[in-house]
């Protein structure tokens, strides 16, 4: 295992570090990965049928057996999938962690867990993560690999905006952070006037939160008269939902902050979950494959693999993890797939875009698949607009409605307080069309676009709630 200060690299960046954190596992020749993750795979198969009960059950439901697993197209044709509502109903049934796991009690009678951590449970009862030593010990390397991908050093100073509490979120930051040697400050949730006080007086140079909470400082900043492009910070670690790697997003944060944005993280069942990561070439995020094996699939048939290049849902598997291990669990979101080469000079797959959304997140109105990042997307190519917006269903009558309300930027507000009635009218009709136009070309309807004063709408603090369903549920 890397040091904290010495990973395993010759290649030195612009800062006198190593390019790499492991250098030969990050450049490695893709063909010589895949003979290790289908080793990896086979192991973790025979390893939870032999002695996780769930799996065990899972597999003999479906009349499979991990024997009929030779191949990589093996695994994702003949594995079921497993997905949160069954971890849950089965944690429901054997508590705390499920039957999806083993006792690590030593023979000194110590647990064997290292941490005990759990879902916000915002849609029921919370998922319970336990995490055995071992585990976390791994993770915290790979999350400074990861790290060190998105240019995290030893010489910064992180500020992290996420929470710590049950939610995995910030501690899997902070396991990276101290594994590399960089000076940490955890203030986690708080006032964003304190968070952007703090910088300034502390010299923050990495800043992680949410890529809708670093688009919601800038709005706090304009307000207060700081321009976040004179601050100290250089990278923004964003994550926690979708958004980081959309273009129109990570443009209007890099431009914002004047900082380099790289996005990072899957889903908290398959921490560590800095698997996915971008570099400071901006491609998209990097799968550390040979530590969680991704599978893009048909999203109406997880057995069926999708080209390189087409959406569809996605599949994680741990490959080392032997607490809670996750073995094809769909999570419901939506990404595409890229294998050429970045100049970074990582071998990993990316997802160009990141995750995109969520599956059961789409919207369907009058016969068009809408996403929330789609709208998300169109939006942040107006400047004119504030960072907070809604996307408000409707039924009335027969037909769906959709319309989006969007705040106008500080500086939009104040412009417009300064002109005339008619010429103030003029100028936000001729921002509603450009809205709307840019969100018919996004989603291939037309959607009505209503201007809001800042400040209208909830202010993001971690994640943001962008989807108003009024539609009436049978």
């Amino acid at each position: 295992m890397t040091s904290a200060t010495e990973p395993r690299a010759a290649a030195r960046d612009d800062r006198g570090f190593p390019r790499f954190w492991d250098e030969e596992r990050e450049t490695r020749d893709p063909r010589a990965r895949e003979a290790v993750i289908l080793e990896r795979l086979q192991h973790q198969l025979r390893y939870a049928y032999a002695e996780l009960p769930f799996y065990r059950r899972h597999y003999d439901a479906h009349g499979f057996h991990p024997d009929q697993v030779r191949t990589l197209e093996d695994f994702t044709t003949e594995v079921p999938v497993i997905t949160k509502k069954m971890l849950v109903a089965d944690q429901v049934e054997h508590p705390p962690f499920g039957s999806y796991t083993r006792d690590f009690t030593a023979a000194d009678g110590s647990s064997g867990i290292a941490r005990i951590h759990g879902s916000s449970g915002t849609s029921g009862t919370p998922t319970m993560y336990a995490v055995s030593r071992a585990d976390w010990d791994r993770a915290a390397d790979v999350h400074a690999m990861a790290q060190w991908c998105a240019g995290i050093r030893p010489d910064d100073v992180a500020q992290v905006g996420f929470p710590f509490g049950l939610f995995f979120g910030g501690w899997g930051v902070l396991q990276g952070l101290e594994r590399i040697g960089a000076t940490v400050f955890p203030l986690g949730v708080t006032d964003s006037e304190k968070h952007l006080e703090l910088i300034t007086r502390l010299g923050s140079t990495v800043f992680t939160a949410t890529p809708s909470y670093c688009i919601h400082l800038l709005s706090v900043a304009e307000k207060l008269g700081i321009d976040l492009r004179n601050s100290t910070v250089r990278t923004l670690l964003v994550g926690g939902e979708p958004g980081g790697s959309l273009p129109g997003t990570r443009r209007i944060i890099e431009e914002g902050w004047g900082a380099t944005a790289v996005d990072a993280g899957s889903t908290s069942e398959m921490y560590p979950f800095q698997t996915s990561v971008g570099c400071t070439a901006g491609t998209g995020t990097h799968l550390i494959t040979d530590e969680v094996h991704v599978e893009v699939v048909g999203a109406g048939d997880l057995n069926t693999p999708v080209p390189v290049g087409q959406r569809g849902a996605v599949v994680y598997t741990h490959l080392w993890r032997e607490s809670q291990p996750m073995i094809r669990f769909a999570p419901g979101d939506e990404t595409y797939l890229d294998d050429e080469p970045c100049p970074c000079g990582r071998t990993y797959p990316r997802m160009p875009e990141g995750v995109l959304g969520r599956l059961d997140d789409m919207l369907v109105v009058r016969g068009a698949n809408i996403f929330p990042s789609a709208v998300e997307t169109a939006l942040r190519t107006l400047d004119e607009l504030g960072p907070e917006f809604q996307i408000r269903v409707r039924r009335p009558g027969a037909l769906d409605e959709i319309s989006v309300h969007t705040e106008l930027a500080h500086h939009t507000a104040t412009t417009l307080a300064g002109l005339s009635p008619d010429a103030a009218r003029t100028r936000r009709l001729e921002l509603v069309r450009r809205a709307e136009s840019a969100l018919r070309l996004a989603v291939n309807i037309k959607v009505p676009v209503e201007l809001l004063e800042p400040g209208t709408l909830p202010e993001t603090t971690f994640k943001a709630r962008r989807v108003v369903d009024e539609r009436p549920r049978h």
